[in-house]
């Protein structure tokens, strides 16, 4: 009987089903457009978030370019980057990889991604040539930042304000499994219910490590970069939140033109260190549409996370009624249902590629 609870306990379905963590975005927003329903009747447009951060398309909601974004990050704060279109060839890419002085390994990603989707980590050039033709769209080529900690940090200003605040910090733990000696990587990460909801993908990923025997207490990252989609465990280090962090947060936030609103996905090497300015890269950012992902920790409960998004579309609407009055205009109806009909068939093409 143990047993039989045990494989019906590793049932995907099961495991998604008494883990909100894992329910599809819309179920877990479903009760809270209601909520959005009332915003956007007192800012007299559904689109308001357009207004949150004026620089970037959307406000960062949806269709947002990171080609577009990272200009705007200071180059102290962000890893060596290139953007090409889909279908250079090979040549033209690894000569500008060349270049730019990217050195392997690598970050490959869509240039207008979503929640990891298409995020992959290359070793070298014979591999770059190999993957380059499963992206059907623009993308983006990153320095791989080699620093052993990731988090998603939420940062908020109001625009007549000059400080900000940081609302929420999520760490992130990368996939990793620990050898027993006996155990192949793969019956290791069969183990673990939130790496087998990820199989089909981690298969795929880490073909080559899959019969790999690891000895007794070693450790592997098989992968080194901070998804949600792709197994990594959310937890929230919101605890970690203090003046000298946010000093420092603040202080590159505000040489963000038209910043005020959104998530940072950062590298760092300790949390001692980040909080003095030190060895830390901004790898990504966030706008409007931005989770405040330290929701995603398995010890919170839905209410939780209910609460934290209010709370955050709270600032968010304040943000943009701010701007709205400064002279940022909201989306129109038009544009907003143009941008949603936009993602949609993006969205589409996200989820056949074969990365």
């Amino acid at each position: 009987m143990t047993k039989l609870v045990q494989q019906l306990r590793q049932q995907p379905f099961l495991i998604r089903l008494f883990n909100w963590e894992y329910w599809p975005f819309d179920v877990v927003y479903a009760p809270m457009y209601l909520v959005y329903l009332w915003f956007g009747i007192r800012a007299r447009s559904f689109f308001f978030f357009a207004a949150a951060n004026p620089t970037i398309k959307n406000g960062g909601f949806l269709m947002e370019t990171k080609s577009a974004i990272d200009p705007l990050i200071p180059d102290a704060y962000k890893p060596k980057t290139i953007y090409f279109d889909n279908g250079i060839p090979y040549a033209t890419v690894i000569e500008g990889v060349r270049e730019k002085g990217i050195a392997f390994p690598l970050i490959i990603k869509p240039d207008n991604g979503a929640r990891g989707r298409a995020v992959r980590k290359v070793s070298n050039e014979q591999e770059l040539e190999i993957v380059l033709p499963l992206y059907t769209v623009p993308y983006v080529l990153q320095n791989f930042i080699p620093y052993p900690k990731e988090m998603g940090l939420f940062y908020v200003r109001m625009p007549n304000e000059t400080k900000g605040k940081i609302t929420g910090i999520v760490g992130k733990e990368f996939v990793r499994v620990t050898g027993d000696g006996r155990s192949t990587i793969l019956q290791l990460l069969q183990q673990n219910n939130r790496y087998i909801l990820q199989l089909p993908v981690l298969k795929k990923l880490i073909t080559d490590k899959l019969n790999t025997i690891l000895p007794d207490g070693e450790t592997e990252v098989l992968l080194p970069y901070g998804s949600h989609s792709r197994g990594c465990l959310f937890v929230d280090e919101s605890h970690r939140i203090d003046e000298r962090l946010t000093e420092v947060i603040n202080a590159v936030c505000t040489q963000i033109e038209g910043f005020y609103y959104g998530r940072l996905d950062i590298r760092f090497n300790s949390w001692e260190e980040l909080a003095a300015g030190k060895k830390f890269c901004i790898i990504e950012i966030n706008g409007a549409g931005s989770d405040p992902t330290h929701m995603y920790d398995p010890r919170h409960s839905i209410f939780f996370a209910y609460k934290e998004i209010i709370r955050h579309w709270v600032m968010m609407y304040k943000v943009s009624v701010i701007n709205h009055k400064k002279g940022c205009r909201y989306l129109s109806t038009r544009e907003g249902l143009q941008m949603f009909k936009d993602n949609a068939a993006y969205d589409k093409t996200l989820n056949s590629l074969l990365v």
